[in-house]
């Protein structure tokens, strides 16, 4: 119960952790511009045709300092910082730092204490080329003998769905270096995290063809290719593309993820866990998500901001499907609902408290923008542990059933008083041995004595001690068989002979039931047991062969001549 209760706690936020909760996080790879340097603040004014940068640098209270970025919506403006009062040196120039946001144009203007104005203007792709590791778009200040007084942005075409100018710092080169290498290494740990997982994975599916797997392997997949896009690794290999679509791609991803993940929950559960409606209502969700996806990639280039709200009402929908899974595996008492939440339960306070910050119920930081980065390592790894702990359990029923049919198959093949084999196990044994076979057929003597003298009790007794004599004396890949009420048969190959006198002398050493002296007679014959046709005719003769031992006074063997 206590499982059910903490995973319905959870469910709330399922989605938005399976999806990053929000397109803000596939376009705001790293707000505090990689929490380096120091920080700016800045104020807002609306662009207009005819603005002068120089005049407007100069006079910054024509600034709004005070209304919310969001608040002013799509369009053209220019952003000033805040007094700087520093050098850009040579050796060590300044650098300013800003989080990745969907715009079609991104200008710097840099104001220095002597009156001196340097620009650097930038499109779309020449805004691709200053993306550092963790999305960040960084411009070098050029350096100069007197301090920067000022900066200010000239952002065109801003969607503004979080932001103008989101977390600006100022850094230096040498900062902004030692920020690449670290972020560079918490993203190659994931990705070393995720190919091993991958590549692990993958081998495992191999050789088990368990289908959760390769629903875990596409997760995983889909994650790392989110992440390759999302930390602006992609803009390092592909410099000439745009940024926005770098975003584009970004959003795509991020819906194959979401999805790969949905995916994943409905392989890892059992099968009756989902009723009909459940598997159409995730079936219809993937589909969604990845429609969505795509649809971003067409029309973000019409309508970004439409096309943006859309997209996060879809993920928000997302949250009925995981709640649902979860309900259903909590009231079907599914064996992996505890190790599902587990695996989750990291990603989910990440995300939701990702969510927070969206709506602003928080303020957004660096390390709460970055912990997408590290719940998807630890629901990576997690979810590695909990496919093994699947696995592990589907081994033990596996096992299980492989026991039980084996203890079936054995009960089926054995004579449950003696435990020998019965009379058809032993002829589907015996009947197809290749070269010449010896035939034993042993018979207890007046054993209806046995039984009015013992009991029936204690006749079942004596011929247990029988059967223990005949598997004492018998050699490895011997048959030894009870074939009627008091017969035994034994086969055994020509080259490993039993000694019927043997037999008999151990049968009359043998202490029995009441000190009971219990006899035997054996016939015995030799030949082929290639075909039932050779079975027959071997039983014959050592049918006949027990007929004249018996008749001979009992107790005592004979041997049939060799047959053909």
């Amino acid at each position: 119960m206590g499982r059910g209760i903490m995973a319905a706690l959870l469910a709330a936020f399922v989605a938005v952790l399976a999806c990053a909760a929000s397109p803000a996080h596939a376009q705001l790879s790293n707000l505090g511009a990689g929490q380096t340097g120091r920080a700016l603040s800045v104020c807002v004014l609306r662009a207009r045709p005819g603005d002068d940068p120089a005049r407007l640098i100069r006079t910054p209270q024509r600034f709004d300092c005070t209304t919310k970025q969001t608040s002013f919506g799509p369009g053209d403006y220019w952003v000033i910082s805040s007094p700087i009062g520093r050098r850009s040196p040579p050796h060590d120039p300044l650098v300013a730092r800003v989080g990745s946001v969907w715009q079609q144009s991104l200008s710097l203007y840099v104001l220095y204490a002597d009156g001196r104005l340097a620009a650097m203007h930038d499109d779309n792709r020449g805004i691709t080329r200053r993306i550092q590791i963790g999305a960040i778009v960084e411009h070098q200040l050029p350096p100069h003998p007197a301090a920067v007084r000022r900066l200010m942005w000239k952002v065109g075409g801003s969607a503004n769905l979080r932001g103008i100018v989101m977390g600006p710092r100022l850094a230096t080169w040498a900062e902004s270096q030692r920020s690449n290498l670290a972020m560079s290494a918490i993203y190659a740990g994931f990705g070393g995290l995720a190919l091993a997982l991958l590549v692990y994975n993958l081998a495992l599916w191999a050789s088990l063809r368990y289908r959760f797997q390769l629903a875990y392997c596409l997760m995983v997949a889909a994650l790392l290719a989110y992440a390759f896009t999302s930390s602006g690794a992609l803009a390092w290999a592909w410099p000439d593309i745009a940024n926005n679509d770098r975003l584009r791609l970004n959003y795509l991803l991020l819906t194959l993820a979401c999805s790969s993940a949905l995916l994943f929950a409905r392989a890892f559960f059992e099968e009756h866990v989902f009723g009909p409606r459940l598997r159409l209502l995730i079936r219809a969700t993937v589909i969604i998500l990845l429609a969505t996806g795509l649809f971003f990639v067409l029309f973000a280039p019409v309508g970004v901001n439409v096309v943006d709200r859309v997209y996060s009402w879809v993920f928000a929908g997302v949250i009925v499907s995981v709640v649902a899974t979860l309900w259903s595996a909590w009231r079907s008492r599914s064996n992996y609902l505890w190790v599902f939440a587990i695996a989750w339960a990291l990603p989910i306070l990440a995300a939701s408290m990702r969510v927070f910050a969206n709506l602003g119920l928080i303020r957004w930081n660096f390390w709460l923008d970055n912990s997408t980065i590290l719940s998807m390592a630890a629901e990576a790894l997690i979810s590695s542990v909990a496919i093994a702990y699947r696995i592990r359990l589907l081994s033990r029923e596996r096992d299980s059933a492989i026991a039980a049919e084996a203890v079936a198959r054995r009960l089926a093949d054995t004579d449950p008083l003696t435990g020998l084999l019965n009379r058809r196990a032993f002829l589907a044994s015996a009947i197809g041995r290749e070269g010449p076979q010896t035939l034993l057929i042993l018979d207890l003597d007046h054993f209806k004595q046995v039984n009015d003298t013992l009991g029936h009790d204690g006749g079942d007794e004596v011929l247990r001690v029988v059967a223990r004599t005949l598997r004492a004396l018998a050699p490895p890949s011997t048959l030894v068989a009870r074939i009627g009420g008091e017969e035994f048969a034994v086969v055994t190959s020509m080259s490993q002979p039993i000694d019927p006198n043997v037999v008999l002398t151990r049968l009359r050493a043998t202490r029995m039931p009441f000190d009971l002296r219990v006899t035997a007679s054996i016939g015995t014959a030799t030949g082929a047991l290639a075909a039932e046709a050779h079975w027959k005719s071997l039983y014959r003769a050592a049918d006949t062969a027990l007929f004249a031992a018996k008749s001979a006074g009992r107790d005592r063997a004979r041997t049939a001549p060799l047959a053909a």
